[in-house]
């Protein structure tokens, strides 16, 4: 157990989440073990005994988060929680419930609710019931929910004429650390160079572009996936596999359906089928960069009739620049992913689906389609700041 406490403690740093100090993980063995000693075990060591729970983390973001997360409760603590419009809240934490108190029978009470608590001036608590990764994962997603959530938030403020001044403060802060990260999207990155002829070269490719995909922070966790068509096979990403870890995790799923590997396959491996089977293309990647997702979500027309069912319907077409925002929920149903994303990538360089992620697609190799990836993010940043005069 400690070994994992201690990967996910690294990954949490590794990942842009965390400063060291600021991370406090337990896990059951024998006895629960920590990464470090903490006046804050005892307490913790209370929700252990009375949840039936494998792991444990208490932790602060790290900035420009953390300030994102403080303003956040502050503003809506009297509601006792916030419901983001981001997909991954949406299918994943439902609600995220915050709380000015730090206490053991407030933290029992709402993880028995809910996946995760946000103390006020204290962090993010979350578990994991089997591993210490689904801590990691509910982490990283409570901070990809706030700080799409705040953003979101400060474009209908500005709208308003409402922006107050720790809102304005907060955004500076941010743009000025995401204007470094975008630079490194401008230099982009040179992958593995197709098209492949064997599985082997084929998996080298997928875990580089995975593992790339992590690094220039287009994916949180998790979320997001990968495929590549070889012949009448397609190798995709398995359901809930982190990209940064594939070696293991890749399905091979034969298109004429003579095998259910693919009952592990991503939940999006439908879309992915009927894309790289319809058209001239090998390569798919989505993930999850921030600023579409924000992007996706901004709509100045509040008197629409579907408002609030977004995800699933919209009655209007829209773009960023040349980018279509489409709707759709995860799996095949009638407003599915899988219906309405091939379409609309067809004749496009990518796509945002509402408050979901972008997939972009390549012909030979992962090269167009990473680089698509990044400029959209690219673009829709600073679509983001047009819009609200920065």
């Amino acid at each position: 157990m400690i070994n994992l406490i201690k990967k996910y403690e690294n990954k949490l740093i590794e990942h842009g989440l965390c400063e060291q100090e600021q991370i406090l993980l337990g896990g059951r063995d024998a006895e629960i073990v920590w990464n470090k000693d903490s006046e804050a075990i005892p307490m913790l060591e209370k929700v252990f005994k009375n949840l039936n729970i494998n792991s444990l983390l208490f932790a602060k973001p790290k900035e420009p988060v953390l300030s994102i997360l403080n303003y956040i409760v502050e503003e809506n603590l009297a509601l006792g929680e916030i419901s983001p419009n981001d997909a991954e809240t949406r299918t994943f934490l439902h609600t995220i419930p915050l709380t000015g108190e730090c206490s053991h029978e407030i933290i029992i009470q709402k993880l028995k609710e809910r996946k995760s608590i946000i103390i006020a001036n204290h962090g993010i608590v979350t578990y994991g019931s089997v591993t210490p990764e689904q801590a990691f994962v509910v982490f990283s997603s409570v901070c990809f929910a706030v700080f799409v959530k705040f953003f979101a938030d400060y474009y209908y403020s500005y709208k308003q004429n409402n922006v107050n001044p720790r809102q304005k403060e907060i955004l500076e802060k941010t743009i000025s650390h995401y204007k470094k990260q975008m630079e490194q999207y401008k230099a982009g990155k040179n992958l593995k160079t197709g098209p492949f002829s064997n599985n082997e070269e084929v998996l080298t490719a997928i875990f580089e572009a995975g593992k790339s995909i992590v690094d220039f922070r287009m994916v949180d966790s998790f979320f997001g996936n990968i495929s590549y068509r070889l012949g009448n096979s397609i190798f995709i990403s398995q359901t809930g596999s982190s990209l940064d870890e594939l070696p293991g995790c890749i399905d091979i799923c034969p298109v004429d359906g003579s095998s259910c590997v693919g009952i592990t396959a991503s939940s999006e491996y439908s879309a992915h089928k009927s894309i790289l089977m319809e058209e001239d293309h090998l390569c798919i990647l989505h993930g999850h960069p921030k600023f579409s997702v924000i992007m996706s979500l901004l709509c100045d027309n509040e008197d629409c009739a579907d408002r609030g069912l977004c995800y699933k319907k919209c009655p209007e077409q829209r773009f960023i620049e040349d980018i279509p925002i489409i709707t759709g929920e995860v799996g095949t149903g009638p407003t599915g992913i899988s219906n309405t994303l091939p379409p609309a990538i067809k004749n496009s360089r990518g796509v945002i689906v509402f408050g979901h992620g972008v997939f972009t697609k390549s012909r030979k190799d992962f090269n167009e389609a990473f680089s698509n990836l990044t400029q959209i993010e690219r673009m829709c940043f600073e679509g983001f700041l047009g819009r609200v005069n920065y």
